[in-house]
């Protein structure tokens, strides 16, 4: 760590907090976000080849920050990194992936020091009825689990984890329903049918909450509430533990918005399983 005790990640958020940015300059943004260990020392060419953009477009970048070109930039993003923890001093890779993780909880717990925008969150969707809930590719799994436990207290929750021409029609047939709301998982690698559904989501009148990977996610185009927690991304596959425990303190929330309804339903299951002596203990 250096002086401010911050992670490279969140020293590097800092800088684009409060900056309006450009959807082709969020796509830099995040690239050197997902790179923060090696950000620092990257040439213009080589960030633009990792964002897909032009050289010309992270210049523009830098100086959308307050930098004069992209050289100046780089020196900020060195004096961020510098003095940050030796990775070689948090035990084997294994142990530094766990560790690491332990981290994007506490930012996630920092975030959630505004219960009343998570608040907020609740009684919106616990209002949408029915609610969609989002999830394609690797995201799927979480759609799946916030699902499993959020019908346990909402009338009718609809998990859209395939893709193909259905997924608009099932858009569309859950906003004639009744739907005010969409709940979506959109996490790396960002499949090109989750954005599409989030911009036909919000063609049919939906607000659009997105739980993603990092505040300048692709996300962030097509939501009107874009609630962030990091992704793990030192093993082969990501870990998804902080996202998973957003969408438990967003469904957290949605039960508080409707605490009697909420009461009502868990008992009526209660009673139900009981009945049924559907589990061991």
């Amino acid at each position: 760590m250096n002086e401010s005790g911050a992670a490279p990640t969140d020293r590097l958020l800092d800088l684009f907090h409060g900056v309006r940015l450009t959807p082709t300059q969020r796509r830099i943004a995040h690239c050197l976000v997902q790179h923060a260990g090696a950000a620092a020392y990257l040439s213009a060419a080589e960030v633009a080849e990792l964002a897909g953009v032009s050289q010309p477009s992270v210049t523009r970048f830098a100086m959308a920050l307050g930098h004069d070109g992209y050289p100046a930039l780089r020196r900020r993003l060195r004096e961020l990194t510098t003095g940050a923890a030796d990775p070689a001093d948090a035990g084997n890779a294994l142990q530094r992936a766990v560790r690491a993780e332990l981290g994007n909880l506490d930012r996630l717990a920092t975030q959630l020091a505004d219960a009343g925008r998570i608040a907020e969150v609740g009684k919106l969707l616990a209002a949408s009825r029915p609610l969609p809930v989002l999830g394609l590719r690797a995201a799927a799994p979480l759609a799946a689990y916030f699902a499993y436990f959020a019908a346990k207290v909402h009338p009718d929750v609809r998990v859209l984890d395939d893709g193909g021409s259905l997924l608009a029609d099932r858009l569309e047939q859950a906003a004639a329903a009744g739907a005010t709301a969409l709940l979506a998982f959109v996490l790396p690698r960002y499949p090109r049918e989750t954005l599409d559904a989030l911009r036909e989501a919000r063609d049919a009148g939906l607000t659009v909450v997105a739980i993603t990977d990092s505040p300048v996610s692709p996300a962030t185009d097509h939501a009107e509430v874009v609630l962030p927690a990091a992704v793990g991304t030192d093993l082969v596959f990501d870990l998804h533990t902080a996202p998973m425990t957003l969408a438990m303190v967003v469904l957290q929330a949605i039960c508080d918005a409707t605490p009697a309804e909420t009461q009502a339903r868990l008992e009526a299951f209660e009673s139900s399983a009981a009945r049924r002596q559907l589990f061991l203990g």
